[in-house]
């Protein structure tokens, strides 16, 4: 996983002295060189803007310019972001460079989708012209977006698309009045440009704009440094020292979707709850357990078993649902009749939902792990409440056999006729998985009322297999508490195990686990 090693600057970003620059602004100086004199004026936003430049010039030059606001002992009050190019910015926090964010125009990037790949701490910028523009923003996901950039003050020839054009075709610019009525619509601080020069500042501070930015009036001047510093003076003979609020910082509380597992731990954390947990945390949701029993394994086998009392499995199960009540329970296994008695009479009196029961019955030699009178009450108590069950093609024939059918289902016509057979009589929809079989790992989810369909999978050959049944039915329980139909649980949760196994993760000396936090790495 890619953590930025720096403090975010979100909440404590300077917008009034916006610096933009690339290479075709220069005079042929170096942009670093440049951004070094604009620093000593008192820059204070720096935003690299490098529009026939490919990915690795863009973060070669974000390295040095980055480097140089170290050098100058700003790199705690001096944010610097990428115009447009996220995948630059990507590419250059995960190599450690200090870029803050990134700024985006309407017709780039969607705003949502710059936050989810950079994360919570990055800057986003984004342009904003008109009022429609500024309520588009504010119509985003709160903290999707940390300011605007509003312009042109002047028509140039480096933001030609930003010219406003009314109703009848006429050619505006922004003026004073119409900064004051953008800023109305909005919390977040806006900044100004375009054409800026020296004798603009005194009317653009004693507007309601945040900061202005410029790129020429620093850039092709004699000297970055002077001139830099006659805008900064400009400004502040009127704001003085004041600065603008940093409202999409704001820590505002958030609240996620519950799951919960009902099952057994495994010390070795390769299946069992350790592993629900991991799945559910991955899948997006707030993973909360039932510990039914303790094991004593690894991936060589399970050396004990101490089963808790039916008392504090019903505590457990009592105490997560009056607190935050799971939108949806994953149960796995639960070795004997009190245990599972328990587990139905607790969710019975919850009132749970979306409950997918993986019915761990059969070893993968072929063992019972539990006898046939537990399985009679797991059928007859847990099957009628599910949502879904998810038995793989062993534990598919030891539910026929309690039915009373000798089908050994080993081809998908074999696969469909057992799950007609199963759902039929348990009156529960069930998914079975063809992963034990030789060929395919195609599962099939037969509902309750006829309904078929398949899911296509890809058989991994991965020897570390350890937990996968446990990792299908704990994503689809976390799918399902939020929002998922069954039908995309289940295709998303297949995705999810496929990424996970395809990682070949490779520990212990037998049936290892897989990667469940393949998606962050």
């Amino acid at each position: 996983m890619n953590i930025f090693p720096y403090r975010s600057m979100r909440d404590c970003f300077d917008l009034r002295f916006y610096l933009v620059l690339g290479p075709d602004d220069t005079n042929g100086r170096d942009v670093a060189d440049v951004v070094r004199d604009a620093l000593r004026g008192g820059a204070s936003f720096i935003q690299l803007r490098a529009k026939h430049a490919d990915v690795r010039e863009i973060v070669d030059m974000a390295e040095r310019i980055a480097a140089v606001i170290a050098e100058e002992g700003k790199d705690q009050s001096v944010a610097f972001v990428i115009d447009d190019r996220v995948d630059a910015a990507l590419e250059a926090r995960a190599k450690g460079i200090k870029v803050d964010g990134v700024h985006i125009g309407q017709d780039d990037l969607d705003p949502q989708m710059a936050r989810h790949l950079l994360g919570r701490d990055a800057i986003i910028g984004l342009s904003a012209k008109t009022e429609d523009d500024v309520r588009r923003a504010e119509a985003l996901p709160f903290g999707t977006v940390d300011y605007l950039g509003a312009g042109p003050w002047h028509e140039t020839s480096t933001k030609p698309d930003c010219i406003l054009i009314d109703d009848h075709g006429a050619r505006h610019t922004l003026a004073a009045a119409s900064i004051d009525h953008l800023h109305s619509l909005t919390r977040l601080p806006i900044v100004v440009g375009g054409g800026v020069k020296l004798n603009d500042i005194d009317t653009l501070a004693c507007s309601k704009a945040d900061g202005w930015f410029v790129i020429t009036a620093i850039t092709k001047a004699e000297d970055p440094e002077q001139a830099t510093h006659e805008l900064v003076a400009a400004w502040q003979q009127v704001r003085g020292d004041q600065m603008h609020d940093h409202p999409a910082a704001e820590l505002r509380r958030t609240t996620l979707p519950a799951a919960m597992s009902v099952a057994t731990t495994d010390s070795s954390g390769g299946a069992g709850i350790p592993v629900d947990l991991k799945t559910m945390m991955a899948c997006g949701v707030f993973a909360e357990c039932c510990v039914c029993a303790i094991t004593a394994q690894n991936t060589k086998g399970v050396t004990h078993i101490e089963e808790l009392s039916p008392v504090a499995i019903r505590k457990q199960i009592d105490a997560v649902f009056d607190d935050i009540p799971p939108q949806a329970v994953k149960i796995g296994m639960v070795p004997s009749i009190e245990g599972i008695t328990a587990v139905a009479d607790a969710l019975e009196a919850n009132k749970a939902v979306n409950i997918v029961v993986d019915p761990v019955m059969v070893a993968t030699s072929g063992a019972k792990l539990i006898n046939d009178d537990a399985i009679a009450t797991l059928t007859s108590r847990l099957f009628p409440m599910a949502t879904l069950i998810t038995p793989n093609l062993p534990e598919t024939r030891v539910l026929l056999e309690t039915i009373g059918s000798d089908l050994v289902p080993e081809s998908e016509d074999d696969m469909e006729q057992a799950g007609h057979l199963i759902a039929e009589h348990y009156s529960c929809n069930v998914l079975v998985k063809g992963g034990h079989g030789l060929a395919d790992a195609n599962d099939l989810l037969v509902r309750t009322d006829g309904a078929t369909q398949w899911f296509y999978g890809e058989r991994i050959n991965n020897p570390n297999t350890h937990g996968t049944g446990c990792t299908l039915s704990s994503a689809i329980a976390a799918n399902l508490a939020a929002g998922a139909s069954l039908e995309q649980a289940i295709e998303q949760a297949k995705l999810y195990v496929s990424g996970a196994l395809r990682q070949m993760l490779d520990l212990g000396s037998g049936s290892g686990p897989f990667d469940h936090a393949w998606q962050w790495r």
